[in-house]
């Protein structure tokens, strides 16, 4: 077993001069930094009172798993000799309010994959359950992400 570390930093920027003297009294907003990246700026979700112009909690876990099965699908892909000449996606989480707190119910995935060799085309739509499978970040949540998978030829 190999253990990997992923540190970054968080800052609040929400403290408009009387901190959380009130729940209307401050913002959510915040900052993400980690060496030798580019700033990622967050808050809340619009309902939650946030910044719909900064990327959101539940924005970044979607992302999250959608990128990681991009990755591990590329690997997978690779290994098996087909060859990926693009690779689209517009994945869509659901999430259920509980009163303050709530969770995920589901993520569907859709990528669009396109591949050189018209003969591999079952094989490039099997393997995103391989890539699934493999995925760090879809074997961490709690709830069913799914995979809705086009492949095209090009």
């Amino acid at each position: 077993m190999t253990d990997h570390h992923y540190a970054l930093g968080l800052t609040w920027q929400g403290n408009r001069g009387s901190g959380t003297s009130g729940y209307r009294d401050y913002d959510r907003d915040c900052v993400l930094t980690a060496d030798g990246k580019p700033d990622l700026l967050g808050s809340a979700d619009v309902p939650f009172r946030g910044d719909g112009s900064r990327w959101n909690p539940e924005e970044l876990l979607v992302a999250a798993l959608a990128q990681c099965h991009l990755l591990s699908y590329l690997h997978s892909a690779v290994t098996r000799g087909i060859v990926v000449t693009a690779y689209a996606d517009a994945p869509v989480g659901t999430m259920s309010q509980i009163g303050h707190g709530g969770h995920f119910t589901s993520v569907v995935l859709r990528p669009r994959v396109t591949i050189a060799d018209p003969a591999q085309v079952e094989l490039a739509q099997a393997i995103h359950r391989e890539a699934s499978d493999n995925c760090f970040i879809a074997a961490s949540v709690n709830f069913p992400v799914t995979h809705e998978p086009e492949t095209l030829v090009g």
